[in-house]
């Protein structure tokens, strides 16, 4: 889903009653974020469900925050090891662009700087 963390955010946190007039069935609630505006799940998340250790207030908006993080960690697993490897990767290709970029200045040095002169052969006096 294009957007995705921004929709879980949004579906987590956006509970609220039915504007004046509508009437859902029973056991739905209402979530204008998801589509069709019901949804059977009922609201997850509340205020100061949990402590977190460093003294973070634990908002709604924040354990939201933190759900989606984790599913977009979760969903890329494999991103932390992408991520050595492409350092890994600059840390090698680096030097040896810097090295390439020197072996071509010294190689073609000496013939960018040679000068060709052009003598007409003299004539022939007959």
């Amino acid at each position: 889903r294009e957007d995705g963390c921004n929709y879980i955010f949004n579906l987590l946190t956006g509970y609220q009653d039915p504007p004046a007039g509508v009437k859902g069935e029973p056991n739905l609630h209402y979530n204008p974020y998801f589509s069709g505006g019901w949804i059977a799940m009922p609201k997850q998340l509340y205020d100061d469900q949990i402590e977190y250790s460093d003294g973070t207030k634990a908002t709604e908006s924040q354990l939201a925050k933190d759900i989606t993080e984790f599913l977009k960690w979760s969903a890329e697993r494999d991103h932390d090891d992408r991520k050595r490897l492409a350092i890994k990767a600059i840390l090698i290709f680096a030097p040896l662009v810097v090295l390439s970029y020197h072996w071509k200045r010294v190689k073609w040095a000496t013939l960018k700087s040679r000068k060709i002169a052009f003598y007409r052969p003299k004539a022939k006096d007959d």
